[in-house]
């Protein structure tokens, strides 16, 4: 029981990482119907910033600033102008195509300009344990946890309890009307863009003290994220935090008591069993569109 414990709160703290990711796929699809399949790499790629500037002698606090600094404006408002603007015109499957290329093209670059090897990276959380209920659990799982949970209250409650966040909603759910009633419809998609941006530049700096900077972490987040809003239901925010929550503790339990071999065949089931029986998602509620 107490190993089952320990699991679960590593579970739920790479899982709410996982639903930082998931929530800005949710999003963008949400405000202008963009799947980014480059998700994963524009986690990957903030670390890479950040370290780049500390190698060139500025410290770690103000390589974070830097850092999410050059993410909001390459990964948020460059991608919405460079590539999302210019490929929307054509379709979604274009955008779709052009993200995948996208996310070659960063993992690539990471791997070439920096280096194929793994890379260590410092954490803004102090190491060592404490003790809950008896038990010793890493400081850093519970740290994790915590700032990725205050990163969503906060996300949720601009979406709900501010005009901005109103305004968001409007112009993601019907774009046409909020024109007509004086929304900013541009400047609420592009926020979007930015929020987004941030939230990668956060899963950036909580995941890779742990899982290291290398230019092959997009693949395994990207992947798990995309899962998580699956399952939790892609047009909810609530929905993806869900998702995220549940593959990460999902994937902790299978690792641990089925095997580390099948651990990513897991969620694709669960991925299976929901666009079979719940497409949706499991919070997510259905769309009708009109073709």
């Amino acid at each position: 029981m107490s190993n089952l414990l320990d699991l679960l709160i590593a579970g739920l703290a790479t899982g709410a990482i996982y639903a930082i990711v998931a929530v800005g796929f949710t999003l963008l699809w949400q405000t202008s119907q963009t799947i980014n399949f480059a998700q994963g790499e524009f986690v990957m790629l903030p670390a890479f910033l950040m370290l780049a500037v500390m190698h060139a002698g500025a410290p770690f606090w103000l390589a974070i600033l830097i850092g999410i600094a050059l993410s909001l404006l390459l990964l948020g408002l460059g991608f919405k102008m460079l590539l999302v603007d210019p490929m929307l015109r054509h379709g979604v499957l274009p955008l779709a195509i052009a993200t995948m290329a996208l996310a070659i093209g960063i993992k690539e670059a990471a791997k070439q300009f920096w280096s194929a090897e793994a890379s260590p990276f410092p954490s803004i959380i102090p190491g060592g344990d404490i003790t809950i209920f008896g038990r010793i659990v890493a400081l850093q799982s519970i740290g994790v946890l915590v700032l990725a949970i205050l990163a969503v209250l906060g996300l949720t409650t601009l979406l709900n309890r501010t005009s901005i966040g109103h305004q968001m909603q409007a112009a993601a759910q019907n774009p046409t009307v909020a024109r007509i009633i004086g929304v900013p419809v541009e400047r609420m998609i592009l926020l979007t863009f930015l929020i987004n941006a941030f939230l990668v530049a956060l899963a950036s700096l909580l995941i890779t003290p742990i899982y290291l900077a290398k230019f092959s972490n997009g693949e395994v987040l990207g992947q798990a994220a995309f899962i998580a809003a699956i399952v939790g239901g892609f047009n909810q925010v609530r929905g993806a935090i869900a998702g995220g929550l549940l593959i990460g503790v999902v994937d902790n339990l299978s690792a641990a008591y089925v095997s580390t071999q099948y651990r990513a065949a897991v969620p694709l089931i669960l991925l299976i069993a929901i666009i079979l029986f719940r497409p949706q998602g499991m919070l997510g509620r259905p769309e009708e569109r009109t073709v």
